[in-house]
């Protein structure tokens, strides 16, 4: 199976016929945190039953674009994947000094991290760059379309950077998912619980119809919102046809709103003044929610 869907891969995409690695001290870091340091640990307790791991092609640039309702999600796909996946990361956690610093900096290069600048007018712009120019020195790129950990375990509105990338490099995307990884560590935990996971690898995905489309936000949007549909129907989870982005900023902005009106309220028992009035929060009508994506089907 693994290489039907490798012969496949290369025949829609040109992947390339032989596996990059990584190399140097970056490639011993990783294998040693995977194989040695953490892996074992991981596998021990967070046993994962892993389904249809020959869909990931075995040679070539390509994305896996999965859900993402833990940090738990970067720690157990690399160690079920073969290959090595390398996600993006900010770049705060290879830049700050001391021992701290040092340690950060080499556990996240270990786990197959790259660094970028995510503050400044062009930092999406240059993370998209980043992203292609490593999908075209094939390597296996994990992206989170969503952009952001789910606030509450539904599947949020994708964004278009996954497709662009897709199109620019000429690659596939592999979709993804993780089930029960926000048991293993719940929103708002430090703590890791052990607990059995699932991780499901779907059909890579074909847009080569789109070939020479990159930019189209119409084109981009239909693919992004494929991407999510088959997402979707693998985890099960409930679609909220809104950013998860806006739903975070909009719950903080509540949690502010109802600590000023409280503090507010001590102050004023305290002083013996007028009683507080209850904060008014953001108005507005909720994200929607639905069953499936419309004009969509799996790939």
């Amino acid at each position: 199976m693994a290489g039907k869907a490798a012969e496949v891969c290369a025949e829609a995409y040109g992947c390339r016929s032989r596996h990059p690695r990584a190399k140097g001290f970056s490639r011993v870091l990783y294998n040693l945190v995977k194989y040695v340091l953490l892996g074992p640990i991981l596998r021990l307790f967070f046993p994962c039953k892993v389904i249809g791991a020959e869909y990931v092609p075995e040679a070539g640039g390509a994305i896996l674009a999965g859900n993402h309702v833990s940090v738990a999600d970067s720690f157990f796909t690399p160690l079920h994947i073969k290959r090595r996946v390398t996600y993006l990361a900010k770049s705060e956690y290879f830049t700050e000094k001391g021992i701290k610093g040092r340690f950060k900096h080499a556990f996240f290069s270990g786990v197959g991290q790259v660094p970028i600048d995510r503050s400044g007018a062009s930092a999406a712009h240059d993370a998209l760059m980043t992203g292609v120019r490593l999908l075209k020195e094939g390597k296996l790129l994990g992206i989170y379309p969503e952009g952001t950990r789910s606030p509450d375990g539904r599947l949020y509105r994708g964004k278009t950077g996954v497709a662009r990338m897709a199109l620019e490099a000429g690659v596939p995307v592999v979709p993804l998912v993780m089930l029960g990884t926000e048991k293993v560590n719940p929103i708002g935990s430090k703590m890791w619980r052990p607990r059995r996971i699932t991780m499901i690898v779907g059909r890579p995905l074909d847009f080569s119809r789109y070939e020479g489309l990159a930019g189209d936000r119409f084109v981009e949007r239909s693919m992004t919102d494929e991407i999510m549909y088959r997402l979707m129907e693998m985890s099960g989870q409930e679609y909220v046809d809104v950013y998860a982005t806006k739903v975070k900023a909009e719950l903080e902005a509540a949690a502010a709103a109802a600590a000023a009106a409280a503090a507010a309220s001590a102050a004023g028992s305290a002083t013996g003044g007028a009683t507080a009035g209850t904060a008014t929060l953001p108005e507005g009508r909720g994200p929607g929610t639905v069953t499936r994506l419309p004009g969509t089907k799996a790939g």
